[in-house]
Protein backbone atom coordinates (compact mmCIF):
# COMPACT_ATOMS: atom_id res chain seq x y z
CA UNK A 1 0.00 0.00 0.00
CA UNK A 2 1.47 3.41 -0.97
CA UNK A 3 2.51 5.68 1.95
CA UNK A 4 0.20 8.81 2.23
CA UNK A 5 2.18 12.01 3.62
CA UNK A 6 0.84 12.63 7.37
CA UNK A 7 3.82 14.16 8.94
CA UNK A 8 3.14 15.97 12.34
CA UNK A 9 -1.00 15.05 12.46
CA UNK A 10 -2.31 13.46 15.36
CA UNK A 11 -5.53 12.00 14.75
CA UNK A 12 -8.19 9.89 16.80
CA UNK A 13 -9.41 6.39 15.45
CA UNK A 14 -12.10 4.57 17.12
CA UNK A 15 -12.95 1.06 16.83
CA UNK A 16 -9.04 0.68 15.84
CA UNK A 17 -8.40 -2.23 17.44
CA UNK A 18 -8.64 -4.60 14.29
CA UNK A 19 -10.06 -4.54 10.86
CA UNK A 20 -10.45 -0.94 9.01
CA UNK A 21 -9.43 0.63 12.03
CA UNK A 22 -6.10 -1.33 12.96
CA UNK A 23 -5.63 -0.96 9.29
CA UNK A 24 -6.21 2.85 9.24
CA UNK A 25 -4.09 3.37 12.44
CA UNK A 26 -1.32 1.67 10.62
CA UNK A 27 -1.25 3.44 7.39
CA UNK A 28 -1.75 6.78 9.75
CA UNK A 29 1.95 5.87 11.66
CA UNK A 30 3.32 4.63 8.64
CA UNK A 31 2.56 8.05 7.14
CA UNK A 32 4.32 9.75 10.19
CA UNK A 33 1.39 10.40 12.11
CA UNK A 34 0.63 10.04 15.46
CA UNK A 35 -2.44 8.02 16.17
CA UNK A 36 -4.46 7.52 19.42
CA UNK A 37 -6.39 4.16 19.13
CA UNK A 38 -9.58 3.36 21.35
CA UNK A 39 -11.57 0.32 21.34
CA UNK A 40 -13.83 -1.34 23.95
CA UNK A 41 -11.50 -4.64 23.25
CA UNK A 42 -8.94 -3.63 25.29
CA UNK A 43 -6.37 -6.45 25.15
CA UNK A 44 -6.57 -6.26 20.99
CA UNK A 45 -6.32 -2.55 21.13
CA UNK A 46 -3.63 -2.32 23.50
CA UNK A 47 -1.83 -5.08 21.31
CA UNK A 48 -2.31 -3.44 18.05
CA UNK A 49 -1.06 0.42 19.68
CA UNK A 50 2.00 -2.03 20.71
CA UNK A 51 2.64 -3.19 17.88
CA UNK A 52 2.92 0.31 15.93
CA UNK A 53 5.68 1.73 18.14
CA UNK A 54 5.86 5.13 20.02
CA UNK A 55 3.53 6.67 17.45
CA UNK A 56 1.08 5.00 19.12
CA UNK A 57 -1.25 5.32 22.37
CA UNK A 58 -4.85 2.97 23.41
CA UNK A 59 -7.54 3.98 25.67
CA UNK A 60 -10.02 1.95 26.37
CA UNK A 61 -13.45 4.06 24.70
CA UNK A 62 -17.50 3.50 25.00
CA UNK A 63 -18.24 5.73 21.66
CA UNK A 64 -21.93 6.15 23.06
CA UNK A 65 -20.57 7.90 26.54
CA UNK A 66 -20.16 11.50 25.99
CA UNK A 67 -18.14 12.17 29.04
CA UNK A 68 -15.50 8.62 27.35
CA UNK A 69 -15.32 10.54 24.31
CA UNK A 70 -14.24 14.65 26.22
CA UNK A 71 -11.51 11.83 27.89
CA UNK A 72 -10.35 10.27 24.98
CA UNK A 73 -10.15 13.57 22.98
CA UNK A 74 -8.30 15.30 25.80
CA UNK A 75 -5.97 12.23 25.77
CA UNK A 76 -5.13 12.67 22.98
CA UNK A 77 -4.11 16.13 23.34
CA UNK A 78 -2.21 15.98 26.37
CA UNK A 79 0.20 12.81 24.62
CA UNK A 80 0.26 14.97 20.96
CA UNK A 81 0.00 18.71 21.65
CA UNK A 82 -2.95 18.77 19.37
CA UNK A 83 -5.77 17.17 17.25
CA UNK A 84 -5.88 17.21 13.62
CA UNK A 85 -7.95 14.76 12.31
CA UNK A 86 -10.53 12.10 14.10
CA UNK A 87 -12.21 8.30 12.03
CA UNK A 88 -15.01 7.67 13.01
CA UNK A 89 -14.81 3.69 12.47
CA UNK A 90 -16.59 2.06 15.52
CA UNK A 91 -19.36 0.20 14.74
CA UNK A 92 -21.61 -3.15 14.90
CA UNK A 93 -23.18 -4.89 12.16
CA UNK A 94 -26.11 -6.44 11.83
CA UNK A 95 -27.81 -9.37 9.63
CA UNK A 96 -31.13 -9.87 9.89
CA UNK A 97 -34.42 -9.68 8.44
CA UNK A 98 -35.93 -6.39 8.94
CA UNK A 99 -38.96 -8.41 10.28
CA UNK A 100 -37.07 -10.06 12.93
CA UNK A 101 -35.14 -7.55 14.21
CA UNK A 102 -35.52 -6.27 17.21
CA UNK A 103 -36.47 -2.91 18.60
CA UNK A 104 -33.21 -3.08 20.98
CA UNK A 105 -31.05 -4.35 19.12
CA UNK A 106 -31.98 -1.72 16.12
CA UNK A 107 -31.80 0.60 19.03
CA UNK A 108 -28.22 -0.41 19.92
CA UNK A 109 -26.76 -0.54 16.11
CA UNK A 110 -27.65 2.75 15.48
CA UNK A 111 -26.55 4.09 19.03
CA UNK A 112 -22.95 3.02 18.11
CA UNK A 113 -22.76 3.37 14.65
CA UNK A 114 -24.52 6.55 14.31
CA UNK A 115 -25.09 8.29 17.93
CA UNK A 116 -21.15 7.62 18.22
CA UNK A 117 -20.29 9.43 15.52
CA UNK A 118 -22.46 12.57 15.92
CA UNK A 119 -21.16 12.63 19.80
CA UNK A 120 -17.32 12.63 18.90
CA UNK A 121 -17.93 14.71 15.47
CA UNK A 122 -19.49 17.49 18.18
CA UNK A 123 -16.93 17.11 20.72
CA UNK A 124 -14.14 17.10 18.29
CA UNK A 125 -14.87 20.49 16.46
CA UNK A 126 -13.61 22.86 19.29
CA UNK A 127 -10.34 21.23 19.11
CA UNK A 128 -9.85 21.10 15.55
CA UNK A 129 -11.08 24.95 15.22
CA UNK A 130 -8.08 25.39 17.99
CA UNK A 131 -5.93 23.85 15.66
CA UNK A 132 -7.02 26.01 12.66
CA UNK A 133 -8.68 23.05 10.95
CA UNK A 134 -8.49 19.34 10.42
CA UNK A 135 -10.17 16.42 9.19
CA UNK A 136 -13.19 14.05 9.83
CA UNK A 137 -13.21 10.81 8.36
CA UNK A 138 -16.43 8.66 8.90
CA UNK A 139 -16.71 5.30 7.87
CA UNK A 140 -20.39 4.53 6.71
CA UNK A 141 -20.62 1.85 4.59
CA UNK A 142 -22.25 0.27 0.38
CA UNK A 143 -24.87 -0.30 2.85
CA UNK A 144 -24.94 3.66 3.59
CA UNK A 145 -25.61 4.30 -0.39
CA UNK A 146 -27.99 1.45 -1.71
CA UNK A 147 -30.78 -0.65 -0.05
CA UNK A 148 -28.97 -3.74 1.08
CA UNK A 149 -31.66 -6.61 2.63
CA UNK A 150 -30.63 -7.95 5.84
CA UNK A 151 -29.08 -4.54 7.09
CA UNK A 152 -32.16 -2.49 9.27
CA UNK A 153 -30.42 -1.56 12.00
CA UNK A 154 -26.87 -1.54 10.11
CA UNK A 155 -27.98 0.28 6.91
CA UNK A 156 -29.97 2.68 8.19
CA UNK A 157 -27.18 4.04 10.74
CA UNK A 158 -24.81 4.23 7.81
CA UNK A 159 -27.42 6.49 5.78
CA UNK A 160 -27.53 8.31 9.00
CA UNK A 161 -23.85 9.02 8.94
CA UNK A 162 -23.52 10.12 5.01
CA UNK A 163 -26.15 12.41 5.67
CA UNK A 164 -24.65 13.62 9.00
CA UNK A 165 -20.79 13.92 7.08
CA UNK A 166 -22.37 16.45 4.72
CA UNK A 167 -24.26 18.55 7.23
CA UNK A 168 -20.82 18.96 8.96
CA UNK A 169 -19.20 19.46 5.88
CA UNK A 170 -21.31 22.40 4.91
CA UNK A 171 -21.47 23.85 8.41
CA UNK A 172 -17.88 23.48 9.44
CA UNK A 173 -15.99 24.20 6.10
CA UNK A 174 -15.47 28.09 7.52
CA UNK A 175 -13.34 26.82 9.97
CA UNK A 176 -11.34 24.78 7.60
CA UNK A 177 -12.60 21.44 9.17
CA UNK A 178 -13.24 19.06 5.99
CA UNK A 179 -15.82 16.19 6.97
CA UNK A 180 -15.79 13.25 4.47
CA UNK A 181 -17.36 9.69 4.47
CA UNK A 182 -15.82 6.17 3.52
CA UNK A 183 -18.61 3.78 1.93
CA UNK A 184 -16.43 0.00 2.14
CA UNK A 185 -18.34 -2.51 -0.15
CA UNK A 186 -17.97 -6.30 0.99
CA UNK A 187 -14.29 -6.09 3.01
CA UNK A 188 -12.92 -9.45 5.31
CA UNK A 189 -12.60 -7.79 8.42
CA UNK A 190 -13.34 -9.24 11.94
CA UNK A 191 -16.52 -8.03 11.97
CA UNK A 192 -17.90 -8.79 8.65
CA UNK A 193 -16.77 -12.43 8.81
CA UNK A 194 -19.64 -13.85 10.90
CA UNK A 195 -22.46 -12.70 8.68
CA UNK A 196 -20.56 -13.89 5.43
CA UNK A 197 -18.27 -12.12 4.38
CA UNK A 198 -15.29 -14.57 2.59
CA UNK A 199 -12.12 -14.46 0.64
CA UNK A 200 -12.96 -14.46 -2.75
CA UNK A 201 -16.78 -13.38 -3.34
CA UNK A 202 -18.73 -15.06 -0.14
CA UNK A 203 -22.14 -15.12 -0.53
CA UNK A 204 -23.32 -11.88 -2.04
CA UNK A 205 -23.61 -10.28 -5.33
CA UNK A 206 -20.34 -9.93 -6.87
CA UNK A 207 -18.47 -6.62 -7.22
CA UNK A 208 -16.97 -5.88 -10.82
CA UNK A 209 -13.81 -5.58 -9.62
CA UNK A 210 -14.33 -9.80 -8.84
CA UNK A 211 -13.73 -10.26 -5.36
CA UNK A 212 -14.55 -8.84 -1.89
CA UNK A 213 -12.10 -5.89 -0.42
CA UNK A 214 -9.08 -5.94 2.16
CA UNK A 215 -8.78 -3.75 5.34
CA UNK A 216 -5.57 -1.78 3.82
CA UNK A 217 -7.31 -1.06 0.53
CA UNK A 218 -10.08 1.06 2.71
CA UNK A 219 -7.01 2.15 5.34
CA UNK A 220 -5.49 4.01 2.17
CA UNK A 221 -8.89 6.12 1.32
CA UNK A 222 -9.00 7.25 4.71
CA UNK A 223 -5.17 8.07 5.21
CA UNK A 224 -6.11 9.91 1.70
CA UNK A 225 -8.88 12.05 3.04
CA UNK A 226 -6.63 12.80 6.89
CA UNK A 227 -4.05 14.44 4.59
CA UNK A 228 -3.20 18.00 3.02
CA UNK A 229 -3.65 16.27 -0.45
CA UNK A 230 -7.08 16.12 0.48
CA UNK A 231 -7.07 19.56 1.36
CA UNK A 232 -10.14 20.86 -1.48
CA UNK A 233 -12.22 17.36 -0.68
CA UNK A 234 -15.43 17.85 1.78
CA UNK A 235 -18.84 16.65 1.81
CA UNK A 236 -17.59 13.55 -0.40
CA UNK A 237 -18.46 10.47 -0.08
CA UNK A 238 -15.99 7.95 -1.42
CA UNK A 239 -17.09 4.25 -2.35
CA UNK A 240 -14.29 2.16 -2.10
CA UNK A 241 -15.99 -0.70 -3.08
CA UNK A 242 -14.74 -2.59 -5.90
CA UNK A 243 -17.27 -0.74 -7.96
CA UNK A 244 -20.22 -3.06 -6.27
CA UNK A 245 -22.74 0.02 -5.75
CA UNK A 246 -21.85 0.80 -9.50
CA UNK A 247 -22.41 -2.43 -10.82
CA UNK A 248 -25.37 -2.98 -8.40
CA UNK A 249 -27.71 -5.36 -10.07
CA UNK A 250 -31.17 -5.53 -8.05
CA UNK A 251 -31.12 -8.97 -5.92
CA UNK A 252 -32.66 -9.95 -2.87
CA UNK A 253 -30.94 -11.40 -0.14
CA UNK A 254 -34.09 -12.19 1.84
CA UNK A 255 -34.37 -15.95 0.55
CA UNK A 256 -31.05 -16.93 1.44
Amino acid sequence: MAVVDLSGKAVVITGGARGLGAAAARAGVDGGGRVLITDVLEAEGARTAAELGDAARFLRHDVTSESEWRAALDFAVAEFGRLDGLVNNAGIATGELLEHESVAHFRQVVEINLVGTFIGLKAAIPLLRAGGGGSVVNISSAAGLTGLALTAGYGASKWGVRGLSKIGAVELAEAGIRVNSVHPGMTLTPMTAPVGIEAGEGRFPGAPLGRVGVPEEIAAAVAFLLSDAAGYVTGAELAVDGGWTAGLTVRSLAGR
